[in-house]
């Protein structure tokens, strides 16, 4: 059975990565395309290397090539200003688009949380690094009792974060606060990114605070088991990814000042914290920047999902 095509629109780290990935660890896709604007890119010489049909015309080279109608499903790993553009070229020829920047034009996707509900879609989003790596756990935890706030940070080695990464750090914060929401189920959300200079550069890691109502300890080995669920659900797709240290559920005291991050309702009675460590599978990247590794995983195990929709439909 012939397998769906696929584009990558930008040829950086991110866009690199994926290509590598899809060619060797894909069962439903084969590279199509791989687009960039620098002629000089690594990610454009692999991939002419690997015999992927390249352009460095950007989004209008991708159109011009003479397998382009092949192309079913197309990753942006560029820009979130970029991706307007490109989604907007695109869309009137029927592409199917995965969008691993912030510009959060279609749904907010996260493959162990909803994965599934967006299938159809034209545009999904892949919220950001951040956001595939935490809002899993708000999202346990919310399975097991209403959150009324969570906030998540992220620190990942400066090393790895990439030209279009630092011009996204805006929309990073707004959109995994939104879709620590909208996907994680928390009545309100905070983002918070951290580029660590450390060096040698340091593995990316995450913390996840959760402020729930959650009195009977019951309810605590509930939301610890969720938890442990939520994080083998991602490792499928994600080897790298793993709890740091056991789940910490403790009492809020008295005198913590936790109004003003709550949108209304009770005070809630226990912080849940969950210490993560994403390792990248260094099939292109350093095993240091699971940051980018955890993005390309979710972008392509979606992308499995679309082309195996449309083989068992066939």
């Amino acid at each position: 059975m012939s397998k769906t095509k696929v584009a990558i629109i930008g040829s950086g780290n991110i866009g690199t990565d994926l290509m590598i990935k899809v060619m060797n660890h894909s069962q439903h896709l084969e590279m199509g395309a791989m687009v960039g604007i620098d002629p000089a890119s690594d990610g454009l010489a692999r991939a002419a290397a690997l015999g992927v049909p390249t352009t460095a015309e950007g989004v209008e080279g991708l159109v011009k090539l003479p397998n382009f109608d092949e192309i079913e499903i197309v990753f942006d790993a560029t820009s979130a200003k970029a991706h307007v553009v490109n989604n907007d070229r695109l869309q009137p020829f029927g592409k199917r688009m995965i969008d691993l920047t912030p510009a959060a034009i279609g749904p907010f996707v996260v493959p162990a949380v909803n994965g599934d509900d967006h299938i159809g879609a034209p545009n999904v989003n892949m919220v950001t690094c951040g956001g595939q790596a935490t809002i899993p756990m708000v999202a346990a935890v919310s399975r097991v009792v209403p959150v009324a706030y969570a906030e998540i940070v992220a620190s990942i080695a400066s090393k790895s974060a990439g030209p279009g990464t630092r011009a996204n750090i805006d929309e990073f914060t707004e959109t995994t606060s939104s879709a620590i929401v909208s996907v994680g189920g928390a009545e309100r959300g905070k983002a918070i990114i951290i580029l660590n200079p450390a060096e040698p550069p340091l593995i990316m890691r995450d913390t996840v605070y959760c402020l729930v109502n959650a009195s009977d300890p019951a309810t605590h080995d509930e939301i610890r088991q969720s938890i442990e669920k939520m994080a083998g659900d991602v490792s499928a797709y994600v080897p790298g990814y793993r709890l740091k240290q056991q789940v910490q559920i403790t009492e809020i005291a008295a005198d913590q000042p936790v109004e003003t991050l709550l949108a209304g309702g009770d005070r809630p009675t226990h912080q849940v914290s969950v210490f993560l460590e994403v390792e990248g599978a260094g099939h292109y990247l350093p095993t240091y920047a699971g940051n980018l590794d955890i993005m390309t995983s979710a972008g392509m195990q979606i992308a499995e999902r679309i082309a195996q929709q449309k083989e068992t439909a066939r």
